[in-house]
């Protein structure tokens, strides 16, 4: 089947139907040949990161608004205007394969529409260009309200995270300490024709320079690395565990901050909690192949009564869940999808998860609060919510020479260092002092 036909079709799902590119690019991928899922991918991702400039040139450039019900028209015109005005495919095979694709939608009249708008598209780059330059939302890329957020929390780095979240994302790895050290990794990948940086920061990242298959990373099915952005593999040294220490990681799925935990100590007595049962799989899966264990269990987290056994922690991680503002250019249907009325109840979210687990947390252990959002108000707004109401909670600042140190922690702002956006705050949990009669 025509690959443009079947990104149309995918991104109806999302585009109409609010669905999100994970769950609709593998089935999509199932209908075409392995040659052609590159391009799927590139197709979905591309009219996801530009959706916004896109949709404003398709109203330019056509004559007459498109039925509300053509949706996998619309989506197609889209997947053409990506080409053209964004890859480097050839402008006549661009075109022809798309129209193409408006017979295989079994919508023959859109064939004709498609080569118009597409030639027009062409024809007219100079002129439509200059007309974007009057809608910032256009010209950015990003949807109003996300925008007019960035521009408050960061006036001054907003046009950068604006650049970040339009660019592709790094393919980062992270070196199992048990299996490799990072350097001797790196040769392994030389020796493959590979060039890898390692990231600032975190002794085990590296940064390849071209995504690959991760079934080619060498040891990859032994272990020996894996797939995590470098922003990421920065908790695991936030949060300071010991041999032996009894650990929570809330909100684990997939288990990309679980399996970093037990590879820096694998004595770890470690619980990873999700409230989504199918996506514990995923971590289950993860441990499997790094071959360290912990013990999974189902349950929401802002609800410990219904999972916890009654025995403290000594070290609870939060990663909560967020707005992932801070991962657009890995996630960039997170522009369609995310709503700003989502921001108030997310925040809401993350403080009822503080508040129940610090019950579960030691006097003198830690927590981490983490979240891949760069906006203040589920970050640094939250940590100060709670820090404001717990006599016993005592922030700890995070001593570090990488992202911006806000009044409770520190942000990691996206493509700071060629890393993700992340926020990250520690807090102490104190003995209550009591006076005496």
């Amino acid at each position: 089947m025509n690959v443009r036909a079947v990104a149309a079709r995918a991104l109806v799902q999302v585009l109409s139907e609010g669905r999100s590119l994970a769950t609709v690019l593998p089935p999509a991928s199932s209908q075409i040949d392995s040659r052609n899922r590159g391009l799927l991918q590139e197709l979905c991702h591309g009219v996801c990161r530009w959706s916004p400039q896109l949709q404003a040139l398709l109203d330019q450039l056509l004559q007459r608004p498109l039925a509300e019900a053509e949706h996998e028209v619309r989506a197609l015109l889209l997947v053409g205007l990506y080409q053209v005005w964004h890859l480097r495919i050839p402008e006549h095979a661009a075109v022809s394969e798309t129209v193409a694709a408006a017979r295989q939608l079994r919508k023959p009249w859109a064939a004709g529409l498609t080569n118009a708008v597409l030639r027009a598209a062409l024809r007219r780059r100079e002129e439509l260009t200059a007309e974007l330059k009057n809608d910032p939302q256009a010209e950015t890329a990003h949807p109003r309200w996300l925008l007019e957020r960035l521009r408050r929390d960061w006036p001054d780095d907003w046009p950068a995270i604006v650049a970040a979240n339009n660019a592709r994302p790094p393919f980062a790895l992270r070196v199992n300490p048990r299996c490799f050290d990072r350097e001797a990794y790196r040769r392994r990948l030389l020796e493959l024709g590979c060039n890898a940086e390692p990231a600032p920061d975190v002794t085990g990242a590296l940064v390849l320079a071209e995504p690959m298959d991760v079934a080619l990373l060498p040891g990859f099915n032994e272990g020996a690395v894996s797939v995590q952005d470098a922003a990421a593999q920065l908790a695991a040294a936030l949060l300071e565990v010991r041999p032996g220490m009894r650990v929570l990681d809330a909100c684990a799925a997939p288990g990309g901050k679980t399996g970093h935990l037990l590879e820096s100590e694998p004595s770890l007595e470690l619980v990873a909690l999700d409230r989504d049962a199918q996506r514990l799989e995923q971590v289950r899966a993860n441990l499997r192949r790094l071959k360290v264990d912990a013990r999974l269990t189902a349950g929401d987290a802002a609800r410990p009564a219904d999972w916890w056994d009654g025995v403290s922690f000594d070290r609870i991680l939060v990663d909560a869940p967020c707005s992932a503002t801070g991962v657009i250019r890995r996630h960039p249907d997170i522009k369609l999808l995310r709503r700003e009325s989502d921001i108030a109840a997310m925040a809401e979210r993350q403080r009822a998860i503080l508040e129940a687990l610090w019950p579960l947390l030691r006097p003198g252990g830690r927590l981490l609060y983490a979240t891949c959002s760069v906006l203040r108000q589920e970050n640094d707004g939250v940590i100060a919510a709670f820090l404001a109401g717990r006599a016993d909670a005592r922030a700890q600042p995070i001593a570090a020479g990488w992202g911006r140190a806000l009044a409770h922690g520190r942000q990691l702002l996206p493509g700071d260092a060629n890393r993700d956006g992340f926020y990250y705050a520690g807090v102490l949990k104190q003995p209550v002092m009591t006076l005496g009669h």
